[in-house]
């Protein structure tokens, strides 16, 4: 983009301005719309999320078998809800800020197998593929107990096929631990800002790990070219793939049933507010579009980014998606928040979601590391970087009147509002690489 084109787009969007300078901005949506009126653009139904759910449910057999930590959820991949209410407690002291209704952490974190959000989608998608092929080869029915696949003639079978997946780290170490357990032949194409201790981990899976020293769009690029050359190689797209997506939706109707067991009531009169760290976007919008189907209008969805990674942001703000870059506005994409450091964020996510969320924040890296060391000292619970992103959503949301104005809040509905912060990264993360977060914290 030249210096003409910046000056114009700047002109146009003002909040570009702010992006270029690395501020830490929020930008709510005026033109967001009703479920009703925002759903013909996703694209998908309630119907597909059932799918996904209970093809999750046919393969939690499986999943225990192969899996022993999922038995006490009866082999499915699900995290807990906690109140945090010293965090509460620290976030209003630390930012002179009340935050209005309660504050809760929904530990994605802590996820079994790969310990982050993408265990949600990233396993998901592989459970898909793995179905479809053994339907197709007649070695299975939907009637079968699943168990059945934990068999040498099974890995043998998907021995024949390759899967393969660009990422920044925790989409691949989903996709990786998951393809090989299967008996897949995976690749992960590894961008820059992986951590290492992730590559070696998937190695140690016998995972194939490919590492670029270009950032995530390159990592993704490379891997969809490797892949066309093989055909029976499969590559999990998290750009634009709808089965990702619903991997991570069928969160939605699980997090109601948790909220019913704390007995939180979510209507017109107690709002729900959920803070969703951002990346490419296929996470927390998948997660945002489950969300939406179970609670409809009285859920409000807000995206967290880095200063340096204000992929989504720019996209929806600007109306262009992934026809632009943070780099063509001369940002580097260079962040702590490895998860979240992505420079063109996906289109199908952005025009599929765009209607249907409130708004989008950025924290520099060190406010992410501030948080991370607040909530260790408050809580006790140690999260990676990027997963903090969200908590700064609640302080935002109660200090600035203008959004409770664009959505018409009272002072007894925000009162009666509860605040959930999907922390979405660090149960896996080597002791040693915690102990250097809460240093820089």
């Amino acid at each position: 983009m030249d210096s003409n084109q910046l000056q114009d787009l700047v002109a146009r969007y003002p909040i570009v301005k702010d992006l270029i300078e690395l501020k830490e901005t929020i930008w709510f949506n005026s033109t967001f719309t009703t479920l009703e009126q925002g759903l013909p653009y996703v694209g998908l139904t309630q119907d597909d999320i059932d799918d996904a759910r209970d093809r999750l449910q046919r393969f939690a057999p499986y999943l225990m078998a192969v899996f022993p930590e999922t038995s006490v959820s009866h082999g499915i991949i699900e995290s807990e809800l906690s109140a945090i209410p010293y965090m509460q407690k620290s976030l209003e002291t630390h930012f002179h800020q009340i935050i209005t209704g309660k504050l809760w952490l929904k530990k994605d974190s802590h996820l079994p197998i790969s310990g982050s959000i993408k265990a949600r989608g990233g396993i998901y998608e592989v459970l898909f593929r793995a179905e479809q092929l053994a339907l197709q080869a007649n070695l299975l029915t939907i009637q079968d107990d699943y168990a059945k696949l934990n068999s040498p003639e099974f890995r043998k079978f998907f021995g024949q096929y390759s899967i393969a997946v660009g990422s920044t780290g925790n989409l691949g170490l989903s996709i990786g631990i998951m393809s090989a357990k299967l008996g897949f032949d995976v690749t992960v194409h590894m961008s820059a800002d992986a951590r290492q201790w992730k590559k070696d981990k998937l190695r140690a899976h016998g995972v194939t790990v490919i590492e670029y020293e270009q950032d995530y769009g390159i990592a993704v690029q490379e891997g969809r070219k490797a892949a066309l050359k093989n055909p029976n190689c499969f590559f999990i797209d998290d750009e634009n793939s709808k089965t990702l997506f619903l991997g991570y939706a069928v969160a939605g109707e699980r997090l109601k049933k948790q909220l019913d067991q704390h007995h939180i009531i979510v209507d017109q009169a107690h709002p729900l507010f959920v803070y969703l760290p951002c990346g490419v976007g296929g996470g927390p919008g998948g997660v945002a579009f489950g969300l939406k189907m179970a609670f409809g209008d009285h859920v409000h969805c807000i995206f967290a980014e880095p200063t340096h990674s204000p992929c989504m942001l720019l996209g929806v703000a600007t109306g262009l998606h992934d026809e632009i870059s943070v780099q063509d506005i001369g940002i580097d994409n260079i962040t702590a928040a490895d998860g979240l450091a992505v420079g063109r964020a996906s289109g199908f996510v952005g025009r599929a979601m765009q209607r249907l969320l409130d708004g989008f924040y950025t924290l520099d890296d060190q406010t992410m590391y501030s948080l991370l060391g607040m909530l260790n000292q408050s809580e006790n619970l140690k999260l990676e970087p990027s997963a903090l992103a969200g908590m700064l959503g609640p302080i935002l949301v109660s200090k600035h009147q203008s959004y409770a104005d664009l959505h018409q809040f009272t002072e007894q509905q925000l009162q009666h509002a509860n605040h959930i912060v999907w922390g979405t990264g660090g149960g896996m993360v080597p002791i040693e690489e915690m102990q250097n977060y809460l240093t820089k914290a």
